[in-house]
């Protein structure tokens, strides 16, 4: 069995939009193409903002994109956990207090750029006597703590930037512990793939510089620091983020009729040197995962693009994809179905075939023609041509005249799928009727 072992860290702060997803589209398609397991790991350690609704949310739309995960962890079941490696950490001199407020940080953060040196904390607290620090907490000043970067290079091989390395020299020190006690993202989740076996991550490029402080917190816990693939955030057509694309819901997708497998294939080949095709099975998408083609400039998401892809999509569906949502056989959907955007518009031709319908009459004279020649049943895709082939023996109608009318009196649409895939599926009965302008 391997050993690979990836996972997906969402925040249950808010509901999963379209960069998160992606994230999670390629995890899963990694761990899928490598035999390894997927964790979900719900990143709950922010109490205020983090809500089970939220929580509900993500792993609805997960089940329902079909990333399924093999096991699952939640931070805030673990702090006790943290608590115990900060100790070590704290012996070791590798984590320690600071007691400046965010106000005399943000003054030297200024005070450093309008130097034009770049913003690195400066360890003013390594060098606070114990008089400073009982003056500090007299005052009621409550200590942050940070993770005291060792002096060197950083580097490491990226699956998608490629050899990265960072001098820690140029790195601020990150803050791990807020004032209140509450753990900032870092150390934690370093704790938590260290503790699950985590081999390989996939994030946004936005981690980058994380990733560098982080790998010296995998050092310091003397674990293998995992493998890591940057990708490039995604920007709006204008080419930049929008707060549209920022918050653009999986849940609203899905209400528009966007297929999951549509939404997964768009996400995996956008930005890639591959075309964008549609994949009807998320194990030939993983299989198709190469993570050498990403480019590194920041790819446009366009949510039109997605919507149209999706029309592609729907179009090629096998029937075995739909079967379960769907009141009508195969030969229906592969009549149906290249004439529909979603596959919920299947019901206004299931309606239009199966049901009543009021005929909208055209040419009265043609129709009565039309439905005198009807050949009897059984009907097939044939049955078509050698009916309009009778018909026009006997009349003098052809192209549009022809054609229009027996459509506007069939289905009463001005378009649709060939009649002579929906003839079959009207039947001779209700063509009949509606040829002789009768609600059928």
């Amino acid at each position: 069995m391997s050993n690979i072992k990836v996972r997906f860290a969402p925040s249950p702060t808010g509901f999963m939009h379209i960069g998160n997803t992606r994230t999670a589209v390629f995890n899963w398609l990694l761990a899928k193409k490598l035999g390894g397991k997927f964790l979900l790991r719900i990143d709950d350690t922010d109490v205020l903002r983090s809500k089970k609704e939220y929580e509900d949310a993500i792993r609805d739309i997960l089940v329902w994109l079909g990333l399924n995960w093999d096991e699952e962890a939640r931070q805030s079941a673990r702090v006790k956990r943290y608590d115990e490696v900060v100790a070590e950490l704290k012996k070791k001199g590798r984590i320690y207090a600071c007691y400046e407020t965010a106000e005399e940080l943000e003054v030297m953060r200024k005070k450093l750029m309008t130097q034009g040196r770049p913003p690195i904390y400066d360890r003013g607290a390594l060098k606070l006597s114990k008089e400073d620090i009982a003056r500090y907490e007299a005052e009621g000043r409550k200590p942050h703590y940070r993770f005291k970067l060792e002096d060197g290079v950083i580097e490491w091989n990226d699956m998608v930037r490629g050899k990265t390395r960072y001098n820690a020299a140029n790195l601020a020190d990150p803050v791990i512990i807020r004032e209140d006690g509450s753990y900032l993202y870092h150390l934690p989740s370093v704790i938590d793939d260290f503790d699950f076996g985590i081999t390989h991550i996939i994030r946004g490029e936005d981690h980058v510089t994380n990733t560098a402080a982080q790998i010296q917190m995998f050092e310091a816990l003397g674990g293998k620091v995992p493998e890591f693939a940057h990708l490039p955030l995604l920007t709006g057509k204008e080419g930049k983020l929008s707060k549209r694309l920022g918050s653009l819901g999986v849940r609203e997708l899905r209400a528009e009729g966007v297929e999951s497998l549509a939404i997964c294939s768009f996400l995996a080949k956008l930005g890639t040197s591959e075309a964008i095709e549609p994949f009807y099975s998320l194990d030939e998408l993983a299989k198709s995962l190469d993570l050498s083609k990403l480019g590194r400039a920041q790819p446009k998401f366009d949510e039109e693009e997605l919507k149209l892809f999706n029309h592609k999509f729907v179009r090629g569906m096998p029937y075995a994809l739909v079967k379960d949502r769907v009141d009508i056989d195969e030969r229906f959907w592969e009549a149906v179905k290249g004439n529909i955007n979603t596959v919920d518009e299947v019901k206004e031709w299931e309606r239009i075939c199966r049901q009543e319908i009021e005929p909208i009459v055209e040419d009265a004279s043609l129709d009565a023609k039309a439905a005198e020649l009807l050949p009897e049943e059984p009907w097939d895709e044939n049955t078509y041509n050698v009916w309009i082939n009778e018909i026009k023996q006997n009349t003098d109608k052809k192209g549009k005249e022809l054609f229009h009318p027996l459509r506007k009196a069939l289905t009463a649409q001005e378009n649709g799928p060939e009649l002579k895939l929906l003839l079959p599926l009207i039947g001779r009965e209700k063509a009949y009727k509606r040829l002789k302008g009768i609600k059928a």
